[in-house]
Protein backbone atom coordinates (compact mmCIF):
# COMPACT_ATOMS: atom_id res chain seq x y z
CA UNK A 1 0.00 0.00 0.00
CA UNK A 2 1.03 3.60 -0.85
CA UNK A 3 2.10 5.90 1.98
CA UNK A 4 -0.68 8.05 2.10
CA UNK A 5 1.93 11.19 2.14
CA UNK A 6 2.46 10.69 -1.82
CA UNK A 7 -1.05 11.75 -2.63
CA UNK A 8 -0.43 15.47 -0.19
CA UNK A 9 3.09 16.10 -1.49
CA UNK A 10 3.12 14.04 -4.39
CA UNK A 11 0.04 14.17 -6.13
CA UNK A 12 1.66 14.33 -9.60
CA UNK A 13 4.29 11.66 -9.58
CA UNK A 14 1.18 9.48 -8.18
CA UNK A 15 -1.24 10.37 -10.86
CA UNK A 16 1.76 9.90 -13.52
CA UNK A 17 2.93 6.32 -12.10
CA UNK A 18 -1.18 4.96 -12.39
CA UNK A 19 -1.20 6.86 -15.68
CA UNK A 20 1.55 3.87 -16.55
CA UNK A 21 -0.20 1.67 -15.15
CA UNK A 22 -3.22 2.60 -17.79
CA UNK A 23 -5.50 4.08 -14.99
CA UNK A 24 -8.34 6.01 -17.19
CA UNK A 25 -9.46 9.40 -16.09
CA UNK A 26 -12.11 8.27 -14.52
CA UNK A 27 -9.84 5.90 -12.44
CA UNK A 28 -7.59 8.77 -11.27
CA UNK A 29 -10.70 10.54 -9.99
CA UNK A 30 -9.65 7.99 -6.69
CA UNK A 31 -6.67 10.37 -5.81
CA UNK A 32 -8.60 13.01 -5.52
CA UNK A 33 -10.98 11.31 -3.44
CA UNK A 34 -8.25 9.60 -1.02
CA UNK A 35 -6.95 13.19 -0.74
CA UNK A 36 -10.38 14.43 0.42
CA UNK A 37 -11.34 11.92 2.53
CA UNK A 38 -7.87 11.79 4.37
CA UNK A 39 -8.56 15.66 4.80
CA UNK A 40 -12.33 15.27 6.52
CA UNK A 41 -10.47 12.12 8.46
CA UNK A 42 -7.24 14.89 9.32
CA UNK A 43 -10.29 17.99 10.61
CA UNK A 44 -12.24 15.05 12.54
CA UNK A 45 -9.20 14.38 14.64
CA UNK A 46 -8.05 17.87 15.15
CA UNK A 47 -11.59 18.48 16.63
CA UNK A 48 -11.51 15.40 18.30
CA UNK A 49 -8.40 16.28 20.04
CA UNK A 50 -9.26 19.27 21.00
CA UNK A 51 -12.84 17.80 22.76
CA UNK A 52 -10.63 15.18 24.56
CA UNK A 53 -7.79 18.09 25.69
CA UNK A 54 -11.19 20.26 27.52
CA UNK A 55 -12.35 16.87 28.65
CA UNK A 56 -8.65 16.66 30.54
CA UNK A 57 -8.78 19.86 31.91
CA UNK A 58 -12.38 19.60 33.32
CA UNK A 59 -11.25 16.82 34.83
CA UNK A 60 -8.44 18.29 36.29
CA UNK A 61 -10.88 21.10 37.58
CA UNK A 62 -13.33 19.11 38.80
CA UNK A 63 -10.69 17.15 41.02
CA UNK A 64 -9.50 20.54 42.32
CA UNK A 65 -12.89 22.01 43.22
CA UNK A 66 -13.68 18.82 44.96
CA UNK A 67 -10.32 19.47 47.47
CA UNK A 68 -11.57 23.07 47.74
CA UNK A 69 -15.43 21.53 49.36
CA UNK A 70 -17.03 23.15 46.16
CA UNK A 71 -18.92 20.10 45.07
CA UNK A 72 -21.65 21.87 43.37
CA UNK A 73 -19.76 23.94 41.25
CA UNK A 74 -18.24 20.43 40.54
CA UNK A 75 -21.11 18.53 39.77
CA UNK A 76 -21.62 21.27 37.01
CA UNK A 77 -18.63 20.82 35.67
CA UNK A 78 -19.42 17.10 35.54
CA UNK A 79 -22.04 17.56 33.24
CA UNK A 80 -19.91 19.16 30.80
CA UNK A 81 -17.97 16.71 30.70
CA UNK A 82 -20.81 13.76 30.25
CA UNK A 83 -21.41 16.32 27.33
CA UNK A 84 -18.02 16.51 26.11
CA UNK A 85 -17.77 12.50 25.99
CA UNK A 86 -20.71 12.58 24.06
CA UNK A 87 -19.53 14.71 21.38
CA UNK A 88 -16.74 13.33 21.41
CA UNK A 89 -18.09 9.58 20.59
CA UNK A 90 -20.13 10.82 17.57
CA UNK A 91 -16.32 12.29 16.46
CA UNK A 92 -15.13 8.92 17.12
CA UNK A 93 -17.62 7.41 15.02
CA UNK A 94 -17.72 9.86 12.03
CA UNK A 95 -13.34 9.15 12.48
CA UNK A 96 -13.84 5.30 12.02
CA UNK A 97 -16.29 5.53 9.03
CA UNK A 98 -13.61 8.09 7.31
CA UNK A 99 -11.11 5.87 8.02
CA UNK A 100 -12.76 2.49 6.71
CA UNK A 101 -13.14 4.51 3.35
CA UNK A 102 -10.09 5.84 2.82
CA UNK A 103 -8.98 2.16 3.63
CA UNK A 104 -11.28 0.84 1.04
CA UNK A 105 -9.99 3.51 -1.73
CA UNK A 106 -6.27 2.84 -0.71
CA UNK A 107 -6.32 -1.04 -1.16
CA UNK A 108 -7.08 -0.35 -4.82
CA UNK A 109 -4.23 1.79 -5.83
CA UNK A 110 -1.40 -0.27 -7.10
CA UNK A 111 2.52 0.18 -6.39
CA UNK A 112 3.74 3.20 -8.65
CA UNK A 113 6.80 1.96 -11.65
CA UNK A 114 9.61 2.95 -11.23
CA UNK A 115 10.44 5.26 -14.00
CA UNK A 116 12.64 3.29 -15.89
CA UNK A 117 9.13 0.56 -16.51
CA UNK A 118 7.69 1.19 -20.53
CA UNK A 119 4.72 2.50 -21.17
CA UNK A 120 2.61 -0.68 -22.54
CA UNK A 121 -0.66 -2.19 -21.97
CA UNK A 122 -0.09 -5.87 -22.37
CA UNK A 123 3.28 -8.45 -22.43
CA UNK A 124 3.26 -7.72 -25.76
CA UNK A 125 4.75 -4.31 -24.92
CA UNK A 126 7.91 -5.43 -22.55
CA UNK A 127 11.07 -4.42 -23.06
CA UNK A 128 13.90 -6.65 -23.86
CA UNK A 129 16.42 -5.88 -20.99
CA UNK A 130 18.87 -8.75 -22.16
CA UNK A 131 19.26 -11.36 -24.98
CA UNK A 132 20.18 -15.11 -25.20
CA UNK A 133 23.98 -14.40 -26.88
CA UNK A 134 23.77 -17.39 -29.31
CA UNK A 135 21.71 -18.80 -31.65
CA UNK A 136 18.13 -20.32 -30.60
CA UNK A 137 18.28 -24.28 -30.86
CA UNK A 138 16.75 -26.04 -33.80
CA UNK A 139 15.76 -29.62 -33.22
CA UNK A 140 14.55 -30.60 -36.77
CA UNK A 141 10.63 -31.77 -37.66
CA UNK A 142 11.03 -34.55 -35.35
CA UNK A 143 11.47 -32.36 -31.82
CA UNK A 144 8.90 -33.68 -29.43
CA UNK A 145 7.11 -31.71 -26.98
CA UNK A 146 7.36 -32.21 -23.46
CA UNK A 147 4.17 -33.76 -22.72
CA UNK A 148 4.55 -36.20 -25.84
CA UNK A 149 8.50 -36.37 -24.01
CA UNK A 150 6.98 -37.35 -20.70
CA UNK A 151 4.60 -39.99 -22.15
CA UNK A 152 6.92 -41.74 -23.91
CA UNK A 153 9.47 -41.93 -21.17
CA UNK A 154 6.83 -42.56 -18.78
CA UNK A 155 7.72 -40.12 -16.51
CA UNK A 156 4.41 -37.32 -16.14
CA UNK A 157 0.90 -38.60 -16.17
CA UNK A 158 -1.22 -35.87 -16.82
CA UNK A 159 -4.33 -38.07 -17.75
CA UNK A 160 -3.68 -39.68 -13.89
CA UNK A 161 -3.28 -36.28 -12.24
CA UNK A 162 -6.59 -35.20 -13.81
CA UNK A 163 -8.09 -38.22 -12.75
CA UNK A 164 -6.95 -37.97 -9.10
CA UNK A 165 -7.47 -34.22 -8.65
CA UNK A 166 -8.43 -32.46 -11.93
CA UNK A 167 -6.74 -30.53 -15.12
CA UNK A 168 -3.58 -28.90 -14.09
CA UNK A 169 -2.61 -31.48 -11.43
CA UNK A 170 -0.14 -33.25 -12.95
CA UNK A 171 1.41 -37.09 -11.50
CA UNK A 172 5.28 -37.05 -11.97
CA UNK A 173 6.49 -40.38 -11.70
CA UNK A 174 9.94 -41.95 -11.91
CA UNK A 175 12.48 -40.71 -12.86
CA UNK A 176 10.67 -37.35 -13.70
CA UNK A 177 9.96 -37.24 -10.03
CA UNK A 178 13.85 -37.96 -9.27
CA UNK A 179 14.28 -34.67 -11.40
CA UNK A 180 11.66 -32.34 -10.39
CA UNK A 181 13.25 -33.64 -6.90
CA UNK A 182 17.10 -32.84 -8.14
CA UNK A 183 15.67 -29.45 -9.24
CA UNK A 184 14.82 -28.03 -5.85
CA UNK A 185 17.70 -29.61 -4.01
CA UNK A 186 19.82 -27.65 -7.06
CA UNK A 187 18.31 -24.59 -6.75
CA UNK A 188 18.22 -24.41 -2.88
CA UNK A 189 22.16 -25.44 -2.30
CA UNK A 190 22.52 -22.23 -5.04
CA UNK A 191 21.04 -19.97 -3.16
CA UNK A 192 22.59 -21.30 0.10
CA UNK A 193 26.08 -20.35 -1.62
CA UNK A 194 24.88 -17.29 -2.70
CA UNK A 195 24.30 -16.81 1.23
CA UNK A 196 20.61 -17.06 1.72
CA UNK A 197 18.98 -18.30 4.54
CA UNK A 198 17.08 -21.34 4.03
CA UNK A 199 13.42 -22.03 5.54
CA UNK A 200 10.36 -23.88 5.44
CA UNK A 201 7.45 -22.13 5.97
CA UNK A 202 3.76 -23.11 6.24
CA UNK A 203 1.68 -23.67 3.14
CA UNK A 204 -1.18 -22.09 4.23
CA UNK A 205 -1.82 -18.42 5.72
CA UNK A 206 -4.04 -16.34 7.09
CA UNK A 207 -5.59 -13.22 5.67
CA UNK A 208 -3.08 -11.07 7.16
CA UNK A 209 -0.43 -12.70 5.33
CA UNK A 210 -1.97 -12.81 1.95
CA UNK A 211 -3.17 -9.16 2.59
CA UNK A 212 0.26 -8.23 3.51
CA UNK A 213 2.05 -9.33 0.79
CA UNK A 214 -0.79 -7.52 -1.32
CA UNK A 215 -2.14 -10.89 -2.83
CA UNK A 216 -5.38 -10.13 -0.99
CA UNK A 217 -7.77 -8.02 -2.18
CA UNK A 218 -5.70 -8.35 -5.73
CA UNK A 219 -5.85 -11.60 -6.22
CA UNK A 220 -8.31 -13.50 -4.24
CA UNK A 221 -9.75 -14.68 -6.99
CA UNK A 222 -6.78 -16.57 -7.97
CA UNK A 223 -5.81 -18.03 -4.70
CA UNK A 224 -7.81 -21.54 -3.53
CA UNK A 225 -9.45 -20.57 -0.14
CA UNK A 226 -10.25 -23.09 2.77
CA UNK A 227 -12.95 -21.12 3.91
CA UNK A 228 -14.10 -23.11 7.15
CA UNK A 229 -10.63 -22.45 8.62
CA UNK A 230 -10.36 -19.02 6.67
CA UNK A 231 -7.03 -19.99 5.13
CA UNK A 232 -5.40 -19.80 1.93
CA UNK A 233 -3.17 -22.11 -0.18
CA UNK A 234 0.16 -19.92 -0.93
CA UNK A 235 0.30 -19.06 -4.61
CA UNK A 236 4.18 -18.59 -3.88
CA UNK A 237 6.50 -18.73 -0.68
CA UNK A 238 7.02 -14.95 -1.16
CA UNK A 239 3.40 -14.68 1.05
CA UNK A 240 4.85 -16.56 4.21
CA UNK A 241 8.35 -15.71 3.75
CA UNK A 242 7.87 -12.05 3.45
CA UNK A 243 5.54 -12.10 6.32
CA UNK A 244 8.39 -13.55 9.09
CA UNK A 245 8.89 -9.78 9.18
CA UNK A 246 5.50 -8.19 9.48
CA UNK A 247 4.90 -6.50 12.65
CA UNK A 248 9.27 -6.18 12.97
CA UNK A 249 11.08 -3.70 13.84
CA UNK A 250 14.23 -4.05 12.69
CA UNK A 251 17.76 -2.45 12.98
CA UNK A 252 19.90 -0.71 10.15
CA UNK A 253 22.38 -3.41 11.03
CA UNK A 254 20.08 -6.59 9.96
CA UNK A 255 20.27 -5.46 6.45
CA UNK A 256 20.57 -7.42 4.17
CA UNK A 257 17.92 -10.03 4.90
CA UNK A 258 18.32 -12.79 2.29
CA UNK A 259 15.71 -16.07 2.84
CA UNK A 260 15.28 -18.94 0.35
CA UNK A 261 11.90 -21.42 0.37
CA UNK A 262 11.02 -24.10 -1.12
CA UNK A 263 7.21 -24.69 -1.51
CA UNK A 264 4.14 -26.40 -3.62
CA UNK A 265 2.31 -23.16 -5.06
CA UNK A 266 -1.41 -23.07 -5.85
CA UNK A 267 -3.11 -21.25 -8.49
CA UNK A 268 -6.37 -20.96 -9.86
CA UNK A 269 -4.92 -19.62 -13.40
CA UNK A 270 -8.06 -19.16 -14.81
CA UNK A 271 -7.67 -17.94 -18.71
CA UNK A 272 -7.18 -19.49 -22.09
CA UNK A 273 -6.98 -22.86 -24.05
CA UNK A 274 -5.00 -24.22 -26.39
CA UNK A 275 -1.47 -25.10 -26.64
CA UNK A 276 -0.05 -22.03 -24.53
CA UNK A 277 -1.78 -24.22 -21.65
CA UNK A 278 -1.23 -27.66 -22.59
CA UNK A 279 1.26 -29.83 -20.58
CA UNK A 280 3.45 -28.51 -18.19
CA UNK A 281 3.00 -24.56 -19.64
CA UNK A 282 0.24 -24.08 -16.99
CA UNK A 283 -1.21 -25.43 -14.21
CA UNK A 284 -2.92 -25.13 -10.99
CA UNK A 285 -0.14 -26.57 -8.34
CA UNK A 286 3.84 -26.45 -9.08
CA UNK A 287 6.83 -26.26 -6.85
CA UNK A 288 8.73 -23.99 -6.63
CA UNK A 289 12.32 -22.00 -4.82
CA UNK A 290 11.87 -18.21 -4.13
CA UNK A 291 14.16 -15.86 -2.83
CA UNK A 292 14.02 -13.25 -0.50
CA UNK A 293 15.05 -9.87 -0.10
CA UNK A 294 14.52 -7.35 2.89
CA UNK A 295 16.50 -4.41 2.20
CA UNK A 296 17.48 -0.71 3.01
CA UNK A 297 15.87 1.66 0.60
CA UNK A 298 19.36 3.06 -0.59
CA UNK A 299 20.19 -0.19 -1.46
CA UNK A 300 17.40 -2.09 -3.28
CA UNK A 301 18.13 -1.59 -6.86
CA UNK A 302 21.94 -2.69 -6.28
CA UNK A 303 19.73 -5.79 -4.60
CA UNK A 304 17.34 -6.35 -7.47
CA UNK A 305 19.94 -6.29 -9.91
CA UNK A 306 22.35 -9.12 -8.47
CA UNK A 307 19.12 -11.12 -7.57
CA UNK A 308 18.83 -11.14 -11.26
CA UNK A 309 22.01 -12.26 -12.07
CA UNK A 310 21.59 -15.11 -9.30
CA UNK A 311 18.79 -16.00 -11.24
CA UNK A 312 20.81 -15.49 -14.38
CA UNK A 313 23.57 -18.23 -13.45
CA UNK A 314 21.00 -21.02 -12.62
CA UNK A 315 19.49 -20.88 -16.39
CA UNK A 316 23.37 -21.04 -17.22
CA UNK A 317 24.41 -23.89 -15.83
CA UNK A 318 21.29 -25.44 -16.70
CA UNK A 319 22.17 -24.66 -20.19
CA UNK A 320 19.00 -23.78 -21.36
CA UNK A 321 18.59 -20.11 -23.43
CA UNK A 322 16.64 -17.27 -21.96
CA UNK A 323 16.03 -13.58 -21.92
CA UNK A 324 15.27 -11.26 -19.50
CA UNK A 325 12.30 -8.58 -19.88
CA UNK A 326 11.37 -5.73 -18.35
CA UNK A 327 7.71 -5.49 -17.87
CA UNK A 328 5.35 -2.47 -18.99
CA UNK A 329 3.90 -0.90 -16.96
CA UNK A 330 0.19 -3.07 -17.95
CA UNK A 331 1.78 -5.83 -17.09
CA UNK A 332 3.21 -5.20 -13.69
CA UNK A 333 1.63 -7.06 -10.94
CA UNK A 334 -0.30 -5.06 -8.60
CA UNK A 335 2.46 -4.66 -5.77
CA UNK A 336 5.47 -4.47 -7.74
CA UNK A 337 7.48 -1.30 -8.54
CA UNK A 338 9.92 -2.57 -10.93
CA UNK A 339 9.61 -6.53 -12.43
CA UNK A 340 12.36 -8.48 -14.67
CA UNK A 341 10.60 -11.99 -16.37
CA UNK A 342 13.27 -14.28 -17.14
CA UNK A 343 11.90 -16.24 -20.41
CA UNK A 344 13.13 -19.65 -21.66
CA UNK A 345 13.14 -20.76 -25.40
CA UNK A 346 10.88 -23.56 -25.74
CA UNK A 347 12.88 -25.51 -28.64
CA UNK A 348 9.96 -28.19 -29.68
CA UNK A 349 7.64 -25.41 -29.00
CA UNK A 350 8.99 -22.64 -30.68
CA UNK A 351 8.11 -20.20 -28.19
CA UNK A 352 9.25 -18.12 -24.99
CA UNK A 353 8.40 -19.51 -21.45
CA UNK A 354 8.49 -17.52 -18.41
CA UNK A 355 10.05 -19.25 -15.71
CA UNK A 356 10.60 -16.36 -13.52
CA UNK A 357 9.59 -12.83 -12.00
CA UNK A 358 12.40 -10.87 -10.29
CA UNK A 359 10.55 -7.78 -8.56
CA UNK A 360 11.07 -4.93 -6.40
CA UNK A 361 8.36 -3.62 -4.28
CA UNK A 362 10.14 -1.03 -2.54
CA UNK A 363 7.68 0.11 0.21
CA UNK A 364 4.31 -0.97 -0.95
CA UNK A 365 4.33 -4.40 0.61
CA UNK A 366 6.31 -3.40 4.17
CA UNK A 367 4.04 -0.28 4.29
CA UNK A 368 0.83 -3.04 5.00
CA UNK A 369 3.09 -5.71 6.49
CA UNK A 370 4.28 -2.72 9.26
CA UNK A 371 8.14 -3.73 8.63
CA UNK A 372 10.49 -0.48 9.86
CA UNK A 373 13.61 -0.08 10.54
CA UNK A 374 15.29 2.63 12.71
CA UNK A 375 17.74 4.39 10.85
CA UNK A 376 21.43 6.14 11.99
CA UNK A 377 19.06 9.10 13.29
CA UNK A 378 16.76 7.18 14.95
CA UNK A 379 13.94 7.76 12.71
CA UNK A 380 11.52 5.17 11.83
CA UNK A 381 11.52 4.35 8.24
CA UNK A 382 10.06 1.86 6.19
CA UNK A 383 12.08 -1.54 4.52
CA UNK A 384 12.20 -2.47 1.26
CA UNK A 385 10.83 -5.96 0.14
CA UNK A 386 12.56 -7.81 -2.78
CA UNK A 387 11.70 -11.39 -4.02
CA UNK A 388 12.06 -13.90 -7.31
CA UNK A 389 11.47 -16.85 -8.32
CA UNK A 390 15.10 -19.29 -8.42
CA UNK A 391 13.60 -21.05 -10.08
CA UNK A 392 9.78 -22.14 -10.82
CA UNK A 393 9.78 -25.75 -11.95
CA UNK A 394 6.70 -26.54 -13.68
CA UNK A 395 8.22 -25.10 -17.11
CA UNK A 396 11.93 -25.23 -16.23
CA UNK A 397 11.16 -28.56 -16.53
CA UNK A 398 9.16 -28.60 -19.47
CA UNK A 399 12.40 -26.81 -20.87
CA UNK A 400 14.68 -28.94 -19.70
CA UNK A 401 12.65 -31.85 -21.79
CA UNK A 402 12.76 -30.45 -24.89
CA UNK A 403 15.85 -28.51 -25.37
CA UNK A 404 18.01 -31.20 -23.80
CA UNK A 405 16.34 -34.32 -26.44
CA UNK A 406 18.37 -35.73 -28.98
CA UNK A 407 18.16 -39.52 -30.56
CA UNK A 408 18.96 -41.48 -27.76
CA UNK A 409 16.62 -39.80 -25.18
CA UNK A 410 16.79 -36.49 -22.83
CA UNK A 411 20.26 -35.39 -21.76
CA UNK A 412 20.69 -33.86 -18.03
CA UNK A 413 22.93 -30.84 -17.97
CA UNK A 414 26.17 -31.20 -15.96
CA UNK A 415 25.62 -29.46 -13.42
CA UNK A 416 22.22 -31.65 -11.97
CA UNK A 417 23.86 -35.09 -12.57
CA UNK A 418 25.12 -34.59 -9.14
CA UNK A 419 21.67 -34.07 -8.22
CA UNK A 420 19.91 -36.68 -10.09
CA UNK A 421 22.06 -39.51 -9.62
CA UNK A 422 21.85 -40.13 -13.94
CA UNK A 423 22.49 -38.36 -16.76
CA UNK A 424 20.09 -39.49 -19.23
CA UNK A 425 16.17 -40.01 -19.32
CA UNK A 426 15.55 -43.29 -22.01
Amino acid sequence: MLELKYFHEQKDLVIAGLKKRNFSEDQLKIVDAIIDIDKRRKAIQTELDALLSQRNKLSKDIGILFKEGKAQEAQALKEQVQSVNEEAKALEEKQAVAQKELHELMVQIPNLPDESVPMGSTDEDNEVFQSWSGDLPDLGENALSHWELADKYNIIDFKLGAKITGAGFPLFRGKGSQLKRALINFFLAEASAAGYEEVTPPFVVNADSAYGTGSLPDKEGQMYHIEKDELYLIPTAEVPVTNVYRDVMMKESDFPVKMTAYSPCFRREAGSYGAHVKGLNRVHQFEKVEIVHIEHPDRSHDTLMEMLRHVESLLQKLELPYRILRLCGGDLTFASSLTFDFEVYSAAQKRWLEVSSVSNFRSFQSNRLKCRFKNAQGKTQLAHTLNGSALALARIVASLLENHQDSEGIRIPSALVNFTGFDRIN
